[in-house]
C-alpha cells in the first residue's frame, strides 16, 4: 500500500477528529436545543468516520494519529469556534462551524483527486457525501439565523 494513501487516510482522520471536536463544543455552547442535536449528531458522524478511517489504516499496517490535524487552516477554524463559543452566539457558532466544514470538504476533495485504491475511494466518497451534507445544513441555518 502506498504512503501517499496511508498519509491521505490519516490526514482525512485528524480532519474528521477535529470536527468531532468542534461540533462537541458548539453544540455544548449554543442555547437552541435543536442546533444542539444537530451538532451532536454531526459530531458522533464525525467521531465513526475518524473511527472507520483508523480502522483502514491499521488494515494498512499502519498506526493512526491520536491528535487533531495539523492544518493551518483548521486550527484558525477551531481557534475561531472556541472565540465564538466563548461570545455565546448562535449564529457567530453557525459559521465558525460552516469554516470549519469548508475546510473539511476541501480536505475531501483532494482525497478524492489522488490514486486511491477502489475499497479506500469508496468509503472517502461516502464520508465525503457526510461532509457536504453537515456543510449544506449548516449553511441553511446560518442563512436562517
Amino acid at each position: 500500500m502506498s504512503m501517499q494513501a496511508e498519509a491521505t487516510l490519516k490526514n482525512l482522520a485528524q480532519v474528521s477528529r477535529d470536527g468531532e471536536k468542534g461540533f462537541s463544543a458548539a453544540s455544548e455552547a449554543v442555547k437552541d436545543e435543536n442546533l444542539k442535536q444537530l451538532f451532536q449528531r454531526a459530531s458522533a458522524r464525525c467521531a465513526e468516520g475518524a473511527r472507520e478511517l483508523d480502522e483502514e489504516i491499521v488494515k494498512l499496517g499502519a498506526m493512526p494519529d491520536s491528535g487533531g490535524s495539523v492544518s493551518g487552516a483548521l486550527h484558525r477554524a477551531w481557534t475561531n469556534l472556541k472565540a465564538a463559543v466563548t461570545g455565546g452566539d448562535d449564529k457567530a457558532i453557525l459559521e465558525e462551524c460552516e469554516r470549519g466544514e469548508d475546510v473539511a470538504k476541501a480536505a475531501y476533495q483532494h482525497a478524492l483527486e489522488e490514486d486511491l485504491p477502489p475499497p479506500l475511494a469508496t468509503i472517502v466518497r461516502r464520508q465525503y457525501q457526510g461532509v457536504r451534507e453537515n456543510h449544506d445544513l449548516i449553511k441553511r441555518l446560518r442563512d436562517a439565523a
